[in-house]
Order: C-alpha cells, then structure tokens, then sequence
C-alpha cells in the first residue's frame, strides 16, 4: 500500500473511471479487433485505478483493516467478471471453478513466490509472524476443499457438480469462515497480522478524511465501469479463446491474472521493503476473500438465472493443489523466508499454467 500518494488524487484516476462509464455507454459490446483492444486497455486501467482508490482508503483506516479494505476490492472486481461473462455468450459452467482455482493457485505460487524472491534479493532473508499466516492457511485449505474437490466424491448429483442444498451448505460454510476470521484478523487477534517489528510504522502518511471519501466515490464508480466493460468484452474474449485453440480454462485464468495484477504491484512493493507482513495479508487475503465472498455470490446468480455450477477439479490438479498447500505449510512455518523458498513456489507456479495446457 506504500505506492499510494496521501496528499493528492492522481488525475488520472479521476479520468479513468469517467472514461470507462463513457466508452461503455458509446461503445457497447465489442467485436474482435481495435474497439475490444480500446475496451481492454480501459478495463485494465479501471481495474488499476479502483484499486489505487481501495490503497487511499486503506491507508486511512490503517491496518489490518487496510488490507481488508484490497480484498474486499479486488473481490467485487472478481465478481463482477465472472457474473458478466456468465451473463453474455455461451455458457461456461465450470468459468467459477477456473477462476477461484486460478486465483488459489496464483496467490499461493506465483505472487508469494514472486514477493519471497522479491524479498530475499533485497534482505537475504525477510521475516513474517507466523500466527497471521498460519490464520490464512487455515481458513483457505478448507475452503479450497470444499469448493474445489468434494464435489468429485459426493453422490447426490452426478460429475463434478454439488445438489442444490449442497451449494447453499457450501455457500454458507465458505461465509461463516471468512466471517470467523475477520474477527480474528480485525478483533481478537489483530495483532497477527501487523508488520514485524519496527516496520510495523513505515510507510505514508494518513490520507485526510475528504480524500478518503472522494476516492471511495471514484472507486464506486471504477469498479461499476469494470463490471460493464467486462460484460461488453464477454463475447470478443470468449471468440478470441476459441478462435487460437487455447484451453477454455484460460478464460478463468486470465480473470484470476486481472484481478490479481493491482495486488501484485502492491504486494511486492511491500516485500521490497522488508514488510513481507503486509505482503502476506494481501496476498492469502485476496484468496481468501475471492473464495469466501465470490462462490455464495455467483452461486445466487447461477441459481437465479438457471446455470449449473461445474466446481470440482480433475485428481491431477486436486493433487497439485495438494502439493502446493504442502509446501505452503512448510514456508510459512518458520516465520522466516529466502530465496530458495520463492523458486521452488515460482516453479508450482509454472507447473500449474503448464497443466492448463496440457492437462
């Protein structure tokens, strides 16, 4: 959250936004070619600019209420994605399922590898509490589990899929996690999750509290250009896919990559200066509010408008999931990460993209 100016709004976070309500209005849907790239470019920006928004507001409450405030951001922007492509074109049960796999799997691999490689070539070896990252952990394995592999091993409805009473079961469950471990995060245990040490006080000071309302105004209004444009590339994107050949995963993929690129940026700045603290709650967040809020909502909306939801994963990926939360337990066991941590996270990244294309 370092990146975010305290004392002015960038101009063009104030553009984006407008422009983004603006093309869509003027544009509407986009086909293939220079009007879906224009749209895209504009997505991305909004994307950028709501989450530089979410970071003012961060600052202002301070943590870990800051990092909260991100998850709860980049969450909507998820939401938002799914429920628009879901809503325009061919329908793609299983997009949920690709897109909080993604998400699990990006967070847990490459934007944690990325920061603890960051990190180590920084500081050699950089310093966590291991109360706040063993909290995460033990709120998204569960609910990793249950979205994305008990449904291969319930028989109440045939294939990868859950009854409707086991959805809502699900849905329930996945909210009374995240609810149990924002008391603990914003509660009983804050403490958890503060930065180690004297790094704990770094970083800008507290934006005013006009600031803070007038960027939550434009965040409103970037995240709501987001939703839309998203739903005008829906049809460009999904010709695109087919068009190369590529896995119809990918889709998920990249809406987990979008989401994900404004934590990145902050995540890592954060674990450039020794706050892998900060890092870490951003990251597992992300994750964990990406499954704890996204699957109760698009599950409403897939209800409402009659889709099935394909949730379960193929043994191959269930068992690299597996892996991954395995050595997961092992970095964030210790307090302390280095180098060889961040390759060996950065490789299971790499592993899992390759799986998406030749599974």
């Amino acid at each position: 959250m370092s990146g975010a100016p305290t004392d002015r709004i960038p101009p063009h976070t104030i553009l984006l936004p407008v422009l983004g309500v603006a093309a869509w209005l003027l544009l509407g849907k986009a086909g293939a070619g220079l009007v879906a790239l224009l749209l895209a470019a504009v997505l991305l920006g909004n994307v950028m600019a709501a989450v530089h928004h979410a970071e003012v507001i961060a600052l202002r409450v301070g943590e870990p209420f800051g990092t909260l405030v991100l998850a709860l951001a980049v969450t909507v922007i998820e939401v938002g994605l799914i429920i628009s492509i879901m809503l325009t074109g061919e329908p793609n049960p299983a997009l949920m399922r690709d897109s909080v796999h993604a998400v699990v799997m990006l967070v847990l691999h490459g934007l944690a590898g990325l920061c603890i490689v960051v990190g180590a070539i920084r500081h050699r070896t950089t310093e966590f509490r291991v109360e706040g990252a063993s909290a995460f952990l033990a709120v998204l394995i569960p609910m990793a589990v249950l979205v994305l592999v008990v449904p291969n091993h319930v028989v109440s409805a045939p294939g990868p899929f859950y009854s409707p009473v086991q959805i809502v079961f699900v849905s329930l469950a996945c909210i009374a996690l995240y609810i149990a471990f924002l008391f603990i995060q914003t509660n009983w245990h804050r403490d958890y999750f503060m930065p180690v040490g004297a790094m704990a006080d770094a970083g800008h000071a507290r934006p005013s509290g006009r600031m803070a309302l007038a960027s939550f105004g434009l965040m409103s209004v970037a995240l709501f250009a987001v939703v839309v444009l998203a739903k005008a590339l829906a049809p460009a994107l999904q010709a695109g896919v087919q068009a190369v050949g590529a896995p119809l995963a990918i889709v998920g993929v990249m809406i987990a990559a979008i989401v994900l690129l404004p934590e990145t940026t902050a995540a890592v700045r954060a674990a450039a200066a020794n706050r892998l603290q900060s890092s870490i709650n951003l990251s597992l967040g992300s994750a964990v509010a990406c499954i704890g809020l996204t699957v109760p909502s698009v599950a409403v909306v897939a209800w409402w408008i009659g889709q099935p939801l394909e949730l379960g994963i193929s043994p191959g990926a269930s068992v690299l999931m597996a892996l991954g939360f395995t050595v997961a337990i092992i970095t964030y066991g210790t307090g302390r990460t280095n180098l060889l941590s961040g390759i060996v996270h950065l490789v299971l990244l790499a592993t899992y993209i390759f799986s998406v294309f030749a599974p």
